[in-house]
């Protein structure tokens, strides 16, 4: 039996019961959080489903209405200050100072941190190297390009080399190949032993993660490796190829079997609830037109789990 000392010495985050009210709003209901050290562990939903405010609480900005949270070993929020030392926090925009050059922002970050000289140097150095910064040292913040910016806030975050690095949202203002390139400059960090929570509404991003909850309305509705989500979805996805899918989308969704269709280009993605062991034959059968050609088992994505998941009946699931 592994005691709990083990056990929490494993985590990164370890957070019970987190409840956040803001008067009759509750923005976080209930939430179990288990987050292993060296992870890149990931928070997928809408706006307004609890994401930041759940970051604001484990990194000691927002107190709770209920529940406890253990960060890197302390409580928090009480020891919030202790605790700002040893993470990073990349917010929802970029938290720069568009006045002062990529350099000038990272000295100031450095001496907030309280670097040497010497240390800082070497620091703001690496991380201008690491993030392709060099030809931009003296460009002022508020010029770079959206992926420039991006670089250079998570450059700021790492300063203090983190064991613990909070990122909301980080990719919400970048074009596709920044964002890619970004999460490789994660897995880089995640390799180094850096522990990551990020917050995304990609599902791209989303699957990249080792670990994922999806949140609605304040509750995890799911949580597991993105694998193990899909996995145990409780459906079968069908594509079917037909002449006219707007009619057949609206015949398919009178049936209670169907958990979701959705139009993608020329085919019609059909969600069809588990408890249908033949999800083909039972299509055809309740569609007789369709030709075995135009039906095809495929696997699941995230997209899929979150269509059966989300639009529940709240309950509180552990994230682990």
């Amino acid at each position: 039996m592994i005691s709990n000392k083990g056990v929490s010495n494993e985590l990164a985050i370890d957070a019970k019961g987190l409840t956040k009210h803001f008067g009759s709003l509750a923005a976080v209901s209930d939430m179990n959080l288990r987050v292993k050290k060296g992870n890149i562990y990931g928070f997928l939903g809408p706006n307004g489903c609890g994401k930041s405010t759940s970051i604001r609480m484990l990194t000691g900005l927002l107190t709770p209405t209920a529940g406890s949270i253990e960060v890197l070993g302390m409580s928090i929020p009480k020891q919030a200050e202790a605790l700002r030392l040893r993470i990073g926090y990349m917010t929802q925009k970029f938290s720069l100072y568009d006045d002062l050059t990529v350099k000038e922002n990272l000295e100031f970050i450095a001496q907030i941190y309280c670097l040497s000289p010497n240390e800082s140097k070497r620091k703001i150095s690496e991380l201008v190297s690491t993030y392709k910064l060099l030809n931009q040292e003296k460009q002022y913040a508020g010029t770079l390009s959206g992926g420039q910016k991006q670089r250079l806030s998570l450059a700021c975050s790492c300063l203090n080399e983190p064991e613990l690095l909070f990122l909301d949202e980080p990719t919400s203002a970048v074009d596709p190949q920044n964002r890619r390139d970004f999460w490789e400059q994660l897995f880089d960090l995640s390799e180094s032993g850096t522990s990551i929570l990020v917050t995304t509404h990609y599902m791209d991003e989303a699957e990249r993660c080792h670990g994922l909850a999806i949140m609605e309305q304040g509750y995890i509705r799911a949580n597991g490796s993105p694998n193990e989500l899909m996995q145990q979805m409780g459906a079968h996805v069908i594509e079917v190829s037909h002449p006219n899918l707007r009619r057949l989308k609206s015949e398919l969704m009178m049936h209670k079997e169907i958990k979701s269709a959705a139009q993608l280009g020329s085919r019609l993605r059909v969600l069809i609830d588990n408890s249908i062991s033949t999800p083909e034959l039972w299509l055809r059968q309740t569609q007789p037109e369709l030709n075995q050609n135009e039906i095809r088992l495929v696997p699941p994505n995230l997209e899929d789990v979150f269509v059966t998941v989300t639009g529940q009946k709240p309950k509180a699931l552990e994230a682990n």
